[in-house]
């Protein structure tokens, strides 16, 4: 059985009125969700989702993640940041992420039926940025406490009400979705494709068309060195930053010495960071969200 959206008899008022609330200001998420420590942190997430069999099958149909990648990029990373920091945004740009999977589906890598706003694999899409934030966290922001992943994980849950799962799609409690996590990575998540292409240092990566005409320039003559560097340092990043049981269920290796140049890495963005401006320290909305908040509050 697959979800849709709520009908709300008396128009868009009344869902207005019943919209799920974003996570709160000064949580949790508030704090590390927009900071700009998060980009690192975010192709971990992904390419776990695409571990999935019935998502790596969508991803690879529907998706311009090979055609577009700085753009798809763009429009998910800016999505992300409304549902924690959007207000009244926050619901609508839910909806829309799910008008644009309504008609997702197909068959999967093992050959069964998907549709991508079945439960099944629209919880696991959500599910993969907690653990990724805590463990990732632990390097590049602190280890947080027993509270504070509590707190994180119900913040999450509430994103999740944004993005229209219901609370018997998603397990309710940190003691739950570790159960959950561990079936999942046992029963369903395997080196699909799509995971091994995400992480790879040799497929094609379109250049980004950004910038003056000088700036587009200079990128066309230094593309080859600059794509290659930026592949190395993206699957470094994504296979360092997620959890080990993750990586195992995926069959990514991850050697001694590789831990030792993430945790010396770690160490120099986690020090060097918190010593921006706030402005560059947070992407826009976030920034801006933060802003807004703290002048509301005085």
């Amino acid at each position: 059985m697959t979800k849709t959206d709520p009908v709300h008899p008396a128009g868009p008022a009344a869902a207005r009125r019943t919209d799920p609330e974003p996570p709160p200001p000064g949580g949790v998420l508030w704090t590390i969700a927009g900071d700009v420590r998060a980009l690192l942190m975010l192709p971990a997430a992904f390419t776990m989702q695409v571990a999935h069999p019935a998502i790596a099958a969508g991803v690879d149909q529907y998706s311009v993640f090979r055609t577009d990648p700085w753009g798809r990029g763009e429009r998910s990373l800016r999505s992300v940041q409304l549902w924690v920091y959007g207000g009244e945004e926050a619901a609508e740009e839910g909806r829309r992420v799910r008008r644009l999977h309504k008609d997702i589906q197909g068959t999967d890598t093992r050959g069964r039926r998907y549709h991508s706003l079945d439960p099944a694999c629209y919880a696991w899409v959500h599910a993969t940025g907690f653990p990724v934030y805590l463990y990732a966290g632990r390097y590049l922001l602190r280890r947080f406490t027993p509270a504070q992943e509590r707190q994180l994980y119900q913040e999450w849950l509430q994103v999740g009400r944004i993005l229209g799962l219901r609370d018997r799609d998603m397990p309710q409690s940190i003691e739950e979705y570790w159960t959950y996590w561990g079936r999942m990575l046992a029963e369903e998540i395997e080196p699909t494709a799509v995971a091994r292409e995400l992480i790879s240092t040799e497929v094609e990566l379109p250049r980004p068309e950004v910038g003056s005409p000088a700036v587009r320039l200079l990128l066309r003559s230094t593309w080859p060195v600059l794509r290659a560097g930026f592949l190395r340092l993206r699957a470094f990043v994504t296979v360092g930053y997620m959890p080990p049981e993750a990586r195992a269920a995926i069959g990514l290796e991850w050697s001694p010495a590789q831990e030792r140049t993430l945790r010396r890495f770690s160490t120099a963005v986690r020090l060097l960071v918190p010593l921006l401006p706030e402005r560059l320290r947070y992407l826009p909305i976030a920034y801006r969200a933060r802003a807004e908040w703290r002048a509301g509050r005085r």
